[in-house]
Parts: structure tokens; sequence; C-alpha cells
């Protein structure tokens, strides 16, 4: 017979090598992670959730375990008490096993549930933030219901979960015990002293039953107290109402659902002592007072909110929600940033000059004739130069190019393996042979060829330039498209990229990857499914494996509580010539007091707090916060403080091309319709509420997107990277605002609106489509070119800012109607004032706008000179032929869209006016 201990040694071993069988697949995937973020430097990130969950977990679990179990025994103890029954080492083992098994079993269960579930909830709870904002009803700094109520809420859930078990324990455990030890023989309730078995069972459940009310007594004591605390944490979210007519709590939440929770949350207190009281005298209408009062309460509470709102509240409801829509305009603006808009009045003066074009230079050579859509098309038609080659979406962004400010698109030419032939679908070409993309193509957004296509800086394979843009390192290992793993450093040559003749071959250089000698050639394979990284000869000790390549997978599996943009892009970093992508990441909260919601989802607090570098070669992935303003983030610091880096420490030729995102420009574009609002009225009788303006783009009608731009702010020298978009009054096409978002430099997300005069009609992008249409040769011209098989698309409506003037400038496009065709641009309309032209390129559009008025500027100069110059000498005459000729020749220049050249003339005739400054007569001819 096998002794206990060596009974136990099995029953051990067992254990472990079932947990892990079924674990082997959640081992494996630890152990490789651990190497993942190993190699990331982020080991510390990757442990915190597992070391978090045990800080939790085991000691919660010691204490289940104790409480569970003692509970039980406890029981135990009390029922052979009261049936006078002996203990029995044999008889009462498997009692003691059964508790301690079910102790054990129940407390693993509940514990690794609330560890699993919360552990990131209860670090923020330890680690929050304060905002040093307080809220309205409660005066709490809001940190308390973003970091810290959610995490009461959920402990008091538990501890109330918890002791309903016991409840339940206590009744179950009981009933057993009955069926499992019946009294022993001569004891008091041996069965021989009683003339039937009914009389036995009903003395038994006497003495159990008032035994049992006791217990479950005590537990009713802790589950009321409980409940009370948890009304408290309740009355909370009121601040996050939906009843009234803003988000947040309003009248008859406040004077009538916080009564009534505070009203309920004595109640529960005193309901707790109650029933401890009530049952222990068997005193029922004691007991259930509480109780039933408290059901009460509910029940006129629910009544009293509907009469109060519509006796009270709806007959004079604006003074009544008075406050509470301001305090509603106040934490809506202050949660979507729309506090730091700062307005501007832009008079719209129509006012522009040949001069004025000639001072805005930058801004008219990036105009964008363009659309990333269609360039998308064109790359993907023109560029990829192989089957296996893909741009997955183009990317805007600005660059100096030889000196010049410009405005580009580019995208990274990635490599999709799912084009491969099937024939070449075999593992070595997957994993070691085609591994990465190769270069990118550049075009500035203002530049088509005469085909109408763009204008392309960067081509071909390799990728060739005749700017001075720096590309020393072009393979893409990591993006948008890489989903697979890669082995790399294998005996292998890899595919760098396609040439004439073949393919050009490489080995990587680069630091990424996990090492596959010794025993992680098998977990890998593991891990992959793979008997061919298993098995293959070309797979050596010095081989390196590199996952997790798709930099969407990537951040998110470093980071998972951070929400990130969707729209990753990309950027040659001049000072290394190497491509990185920068994904924008975001913290939200769907519990700030008072804030209106965003559309229809929960979010109403949101603030794009990192920036995330990803190294298109090396995958060094690095988490910049960009916003140490916001709590959310410095929380996220508090716990992951190796993950985070200073925004300072981001390289200078990254930080010139970090952009506002558009998804945070959106939503707080979308807000600013509303809260641009600061008066209650308004926003009660929902008066001077803005629509995003719409415009008919490619072949539909739509909302106007937000665009990146480049032009030259009224109150500044220079032109900018900018993110804007217009807006026009509710139910009108008439344009009423742009709003703004900065890019460049220290006056990086700022946001600003420019508001137009309300005594003027300012066109919206759809009055501009109308007075396209209503051209009829623009109209007859497009009508003719749908007729002849081809198919005309509208790119964006820009409305261009110069000076303090606008003018609106839309591409068009031409597609031949059969699928393999690509947009061209083949106009360009101009709208300035009253003139509107379409020509085949801006610079000929603006040069026949802007032309016309240098001609009517011409005649009125030589009326002027005619009258004076019969009195003057003959060295006058000769300054002011010369100031003809040079007149003559700016708007030569003009003709032909060289502004530089204009500007030189314009700035000789000033010089020459000058000298004509002694006479009367003569100052009027340089006016």
């Amino acid at each position: 017979m096998k002794k206990p201990k060596t009974k136990i040694f099995w029953m051990i071993l067992g254990i472990i090598v079932v947990l892990f069988v079924t674990s082997f697949s959640s081992i494996i995937d630890f152990v490789t992670d651990y190497q993942w973020f190993q190699e990331l430097g982020y080991t510390d990130a990757f442990l915190k959730r597992l070391t978090t969950e045990f800080a939790i977990g085991v000691p919660l679990f010691i204490v289940l375990f104790l409480v569970l179990r003692f509970f039980m025994l406890g029981i135990k103890h009390q029922y052979y008490k009261i049936v006078e029954i002996q203990e029995d080492e044999k008889k009462d083992t498997g009692i003691r096993r059964g508790i301690f098994w079910v102790s054990i079993l129940v407390s693993f269960m509940m514990s690794t549930n609330f560890a699993s579930r919360l552990w990131f909830t209860f670090l923020k709870f330890v680690n929050s933030t304060n905002f040093d904002i307080k809220d309205p009803i409660f005066n709490n700094d809001l940190a308390l219901y973003i970091f810290r109520v959610p995490f009461l809420r959920e402990v008091v859930g538990t501890i109330i979960s918890l002791l309903f078990l016991l409840a339940f324990i206590t009744l179950v455990f009981y009933l057993l015990l009955l069926g499992l030890r019946r009294p022993d023989p001569g004891s008091e309730f041996d069965v021989y002293n009683y003339q039937n078995s009914a009389e036995l069972v009903k003395v038994l459940n006497r003495k159990l039953f008032s035994k049992i009310l006791k217990q479950v007594a005590f537990l009713g004591l802790l589950i009321f107290s409980l409940i009370g605390i948890n009304y408290i944490l309740k009355s909370y979210d009121l601040l996050l109402s939906t009843r009234g007519k803003v988000f947040g709590a309003g009248y008859t939440d406040i004077h009538v659902e916080l009564f009534i929770f505070r009203a309920l949350t004595v109640a529960s207190f005193v309901s707790a002592i109650g029933i401890f009281v009530g049952v222990l005298k068997k005193n029922k209408k004691l007991a259930l007072s509480g109780p039933i009062a408290m059901i009460g309460l509910i029940l006129i509470g629910g009544i009293a909110n509907i009469v109060i709102q519509k006796l009270v509240v709806v007959p004079n409801e604006i003074v009544k929600e008075r406050p509470y829509l301001e305090y509603n305009i106040n934490y809506t603006q202050k949660a979507f940033n729309l506090d730091m808009v700062n307005e501007f009045q832009f008079p719209v003066e129509q006012k522009i000059t040949k001069e004025a074009l000639d001072k805005n230079h930058e801004t008219v050579n990036n105009i964008r004739i363009n659309d990333y859509r269609p360039v998308d098309k064109i790359y993907n038609q023109l560029q990829t130069l192989r089957p296996y080659y893909a741009f997955n979406g183009v990317d805007i962004d600005r660059y100096v190019i030889d000196g010049e400010y410009r405005q580009v698109f580019l995208a990274a030419r990635e490599l999709n393996q799912e084009k491969l032939d099937a024939r070449a679908q075999t593992w070595i070409n997957k994993h070691l042979k085609y591994t990465h993309g190769y270069g990118l193509a550049l075009s500035p957004v203002n530049m088509v060829t005469r085909e109408g296509q763009p204008e392309l800086l960067v081509k071909n394979l390799p990728p060739i330039t005749s700017t001075d843009l720096k590309i020393d390192r072009p393979e893409v290992y990591f993006g948008e498209m890489t989903n697979d793993y890669i082995i790399t450093n294998t005996d292998e040559k890899e595919i760098d990229y396609a040439i004439a003749d073949g393919s050009a071959e490489t080995i990587y250089e680069g630091e990424a990857g996990i090492s596959l000698g010794g025993l992680n050639k098998l977990l890998f394979a593991i891990k992959e499914g793979s008997s061919d990284l298993l098995f293959s000869g070309a797979v050596n000790s010095d081989s390196k494996i590199l996952k997790y390549r798709n930099i969407k997978e990537r951040v998110m599996k470093i980071a998972p509580f951070i929400m990130y943009d969707e729209d990753p892009y990309l950027v040659i970093n001049q000072e290394d010539g190497k491509l990185y992508w920068i994904i924008d990441g975001y913290t939200s909260s769907e519990r700030y007091p008072y804030s209106q919601p965003y559309k229809n989802t929960r979010l109403n607090y949101i603030r794009n707090s990192v920036k995330v570098v990803v190294d298109a070669y090396n995958g060094k992935t690095k988490f910049y916060i960009y916003d140490e303003s916001d709590p959310v983030i410095e929380t996220y610091s508090k716990i992951f403080p190796e993950l985070f880096s200073a925004k300072a420490d981001m390289p200078a030729g990254l930080t010139e091309h970090v952009r506002y995102p558009r998804l945070l420009f959106d939503v707080q574009a979308e807000m600013y319709r509303v809260y641009h609002l600061d008066d209650y009225n308004a926003l009660y009788n929902k008066e001077d509420l803005w629509d995003i303006a719409r415009e008919k783009y490619m072949e539909n009608e739509e909302e106007v997107s937000s665009n990146y731009v480049m032009f030259k702010l009224p109150e500044e020298n220079e032109a900018e990277f900018l993110l804007n978009i217009p807006y026009t009054p509710s139910g009108n096409n008439v344009m009423t605002g742009l709003l703004v978002a900065r890019n460049d430099g220290e006056n990086y997300g700022q946001l600003m609106l420019y508001r137009f005069p309300k005594d003027k009609t300012v066109l919206g992008p759809m009055l501009v489509e109308n007075r396209i249409d209503q051209s009829s040769e623009i109209s007859q011209q497009l009508t003719l070119w749908s007729q002849k098989g081809s198919t005309v698309l509208r790119g964006n409506t820009l409305v261009v800012p110069i000076d303090q003037s606008l003018m609106y400038v839309q591409p068009i496009y031409l597609k031949s109607d059969n699928d393999t065709s690509i947009p061209e641009v083949r106009r360009v309309i101009v709208l300035y004032e009253n003139d509107l032209v379409m020509e085949e390129s801006l610079d000929k559009a603006l040069s026949k706008i802007f032309g016309k008025k240098l001609d009517q500027a011409k005649d009125d100069f030589k009326d002027s000179t005619d009258l004076i110059t019969g009195d003057l000498d003959d060295d006058v005459k000769s300054i002011i032929k010369r100031a003809n000729q040079l007149f003559e020749e700016a708007e030569d220049a003009l003709k032909e869209s060289d502004w530089a050249s204009y500007g030189e003339k314009m700035d000789q005739l000033k010089t020459i006016l000058k000298q004509l400054n002694t006479e009367d007569e003569i100052e009027n001819i340089e006016e």
C-alpha cells in the first residue's frame, strides 16, 4: 500500500503534467513573446501584466481560499455541534478533502478572473494622475471618475458576488452534511429516540434553520452595507446622465435622482442593521422593512423623475436647465480641447493682385491639383514595376526639396507576397527570399505631366531622384503589408529588388530579429507550426527570425491600451537617409463628466498623446509622449516608465514631419460645429449651428474631408503646412468659417478658426460647384467629355486664402470607361470673385484671371501717362517710357507664370516710379 506522502507526490506530479499539456501552447507563446519584447527593450512592459496579475491574484487567492475553507469548516463544526456528532478521522477525511478542493477551485477561478480582467484598471487606480479640474456637482477631481470609480465599482461588485456565493454555500453545505453525516447512535438525535423519522427531521430542521438564519443574517448585513456603498459610487454616474437636454446631470437628476440615491444609501445601511437584528430576534417585520422600503424608494423615484421632468422642468426648461447647459458647454470644450481654439476675423477683402501672388508664391506653388486617391491608383499602376510590389495608400507630407518648402505625396513600395505567382508560393520564397519591399514613389501635389499624371521626383527601382532628397536605406522590412514572419542571415540570399534581367540580391544587415540558435529553432518552429523552419538546411545558427512586422500589429502588441490611427504615414529622415513610419496614438475616455459624446459613440474625451515611430529597416519602435498635459498618458507613463520617451528625444529629422492627425481634427471639427457656442441660450435653441461644408467629389456629393494644405496665415510671414476644413451655417452653403490646425515647429497643435463676415456672401464649396455647373462653357465641355467614353471626376474644391482674400481651385480628372484606366488631371478650375476659368494647368488659369486684370491696370496706366507726358522734359519722358516697358515685361512674365521674373520687374518698376516722386502729377502715376 502506498504511503500518503507518495500519493500526494503522484497527485501533484499529475496536476503539473496536466497543466503543462493543456498550457503548452501558452508556454511557447510566453517564451517566444518574451524574447521578442526583450529584443525591443520592453521586457518590463511585457512582464507588467504578468507581475500585476500575480500581485493581485495570489493574495486574493490566499484570502479567498482561507475565507472559503474556514467558512465551510465553521459550517461543519456548527453542524456537528448541533446534531451532537463526534469527529471521526476516517469518516471526516473525505469531507475535509472536499472542502479543500472546493475552496481551491472557487478561489482560483475567482482570483484569476478578477486579476486577468482588472489588472490594468487596478494599475490606473494606483497610478492615477489628477486632472486639476473639478466637477461642478460633487467638487471632485475628474481623476476620481475616470481612474478610480471604475475599479471601486468592480471591487464592490466582486465582494457582493462572493457574499451571495457564501450564502448559497451555507444552504447547500448544510444539506450535504445532513445527507453525509447522520447523528451518532445514542445521541439526542438518534433515530431510536423518536417515534418516527418525520419528528426527527422536524427537530433537526428547527435547530439547523435557526443556525442558518444567523449566518445568512450576518451575510445580509455585509451585503446591504456594500449595496449602500455601491449607491454612493452609482450617484457619480449621474454626471454621465443622458436624461436631460444635453449630456450630464440635469435638473431632475440633481434634485430627484441624486436625492433618491442618497436615500437608498441610508436605507441600505439601515436595512443591513435591520436584517441582522431582525433575524437574531426572529422579528420578520424588522428584517423585511428595510428591503421593502428600498423597493418603495426605487418605485417612488421612478415616478418622481417622470413627474418632475414633465411638470416642473419641461414648462420652464431653459431656466431650470441653464446651469447644466453651461456645464455641458464648458466641459465638452475642455474634453475635446475646443477651449484652445483661437478665433480670428477674416475680412475676405478680395484684393488679390499680382504682387500678392508673388508675395505668396509658396502658397501658389503648393496648391494641390492632385488628389491622394487617384494618385494611389496611378502609383500602383505605374510604379509597382513587379506584380508582387504594391503601394498601400498614399501619404501627404512636406519636405524641403532643393531649398524649397514643398508639399508632396509619397508611398512605400511594399512587398505583397499574396501576389507572387502560385508556383512561387514556397516556404523558402515567402520566408527566406522575398522578405521586403523597396523604395518609394514621391511627387509634388501641384505638378503633373502632359498626360495628367503626377510628376515623380522619386521613382523606379532602385529609387532615383533628380533632387537633393537623401534615401540611403530604401528597404522596407516593416510596413503595412508585412504580415508574415521572415528569416534573415540564412544560406539563401534575399531578393533585394527587381531589375531588368532578374533580381538584385542582398543579405540583411539590420539589428532586428531573434536568434534561431540552440533551442529557439524548435520553439519558433512549434510557434509557427512549421516543420520547414525546423528542418530547413538554409536556416543556421546565425539566422534570425523577424516577427510582428506589420506595424499596426506591432504597436498594438506592445501597448494595446492605446488607440491607434488607421493611417500610419511614411517619413524620409533626411538626417540618416532612412525610412520610418509614424503612427498617431490616442488616449480617450467615456467617463468625462458633462462632456457630450462624439456622434454615435460613447467617447467623450480624446487626446493625441503619443507619436509612435517604427524604423522600416530595423523595426525599432519608440513611443514619444506628445501631449504632456494629458493626465491619461501621464498615468500610463507611471505604469510603464520604460515604454515612453519624451517629445524632446525625437530626432529632428522626424520631428519636422510630425502631422496633426486627421482623425483627431475630424472629431474636433465635428464637435466644434455645435460647441463653438458659448451661450447656453444658443445651445438650447440650436441657434448658429454649423455644418461641415459639402462638395461634389469624384462622382458623388459628400462632406468636404479635412485636407492638408500649405498656405500663409494672414498674421504670418511664411507658408505653413496646415490641416483645414470649411464650415457653413446649418442648412446653408454660404461659408461661415475655416478651422485650421498648425503642424510646423513650435506652432504644432494650435487650432485656429477664421470667421468670415456675416454681411458678405462667402462662397462655400457647394456654391462653387453650382457656379461651375452654371457656366455654359465649362459645363458643356464636361458634358462633351462624358459623352466620348470618358468619366469626368471632380477633385476636392480647395479654399485657398491669400492675404485677406479667398480663391477656389478644383482639379478635373478624366478616366476612360474601362477597368484598367487611371484618372488623369486634364483641367484646373479657378474661381476668384466673378472670374471662373478652366485651363490645362493652374498656371494658365491664374494667368488668364490675373492677366485680364493686368490688362485693365495697364490701360489705366497708359491713359494716365498720356495725359501728363506732353508737359514733361525728355529725361522724364525717357523714365516713363522705361516704366511702360517694365510693366509690359512684367505682364509677359505673368502670362508665362514666371512669378520670380514678374516680381523682379515689379521691383524695378517701383524704383523708377520713386525717381518721379518730385512732381505731384507723377505721384498720381505711382498710385
